[in-house]
């Protein structure tokens, strides 16, 4: 099998449920930025946290029940990165302040996305999320679901925390970028040889 072959997608592909699991992040973005802007906080953290769950079992199930197809490589981060923008644009609306951090956030997704896309055209499989990935996202959605929690239900706002927060956010999301980059110029590095 070629590295082309290996990234061909199958119908069957479409319906599993890490991928099903996948297309409700997709779904979930525009509730949560409606009742974000619409300052309906409660709601909009039950999207949010409806969304990082999804998150963290589509790969659980996917490599329990090997359901791990290239559809849901390619889907997953995208999702992820469709999430982290939405949830930055209305941070950035209710807290302009924080509009250094976001950058930073945002341009490490699109760094991310730009990699896969790399590696995608040399037919090289991106690589799965790593530990760092992994506790970044954990840690952005309850980061965010605690700020959404605290405005909401006890009506408790403290830019000082939600600025410290978010630089936590940002620093544990440089540290996973520099362990990709590790990994994509190792993959890079090995298909140059291979020609």
């Amino acid at each position: 099998m070629t590295a082309m072959d290996s990234w061909s997608f199958k119908k069957r592909d479409l319906v599993t449920i890490p991928n099903i699991l996948t297309y409700i992040r997709f779904l979930l973005v525009a509730p949560f930025m409606y009742f974000f802007l619409k300052e309906r906080y409660l709601l909009a953290g039950l999207m949010i946290g409806l969304s990082g769950l999804s998150d963290c079992f589509d790969g659980m199930i996917a490599r329990h029940f090997d359901q791990v197809t290239p559809l849901g490589k390619i889907l997953d981060p995208i999702a992820d990165k469709v999430t982290l923008i939405a949830v930055a644009v209305c941070m950035l609306i209710y807290m302009p302040a924080i509009l250094p951090i976001m950058l930073v956030l945002v341009t490490k997704e699109f760094l991310m996305l730009l990699g896969g896309f790399i590696l995608l055209i040399k037919h090289i499989t991106p690589p799965a999320a790593n530990i760092f990935g992994k506790v970044a996202t954990v840690i952005f959605y309850f980061t965010i679901c605690v700020i959404i929690f605290l405005k909401a239900v006890v009506h408790y706002e403290n830019i000082v925390l939600i600025i410290i927060s978010t630089v936590l956010v940002a620093l544990v999301m440089l540290v996973a970028l520099a362990q990709y980059a590790v990994m994509y110029f190792r993959l890079v590095g090995k298909d140059e040889e291979k020609a």
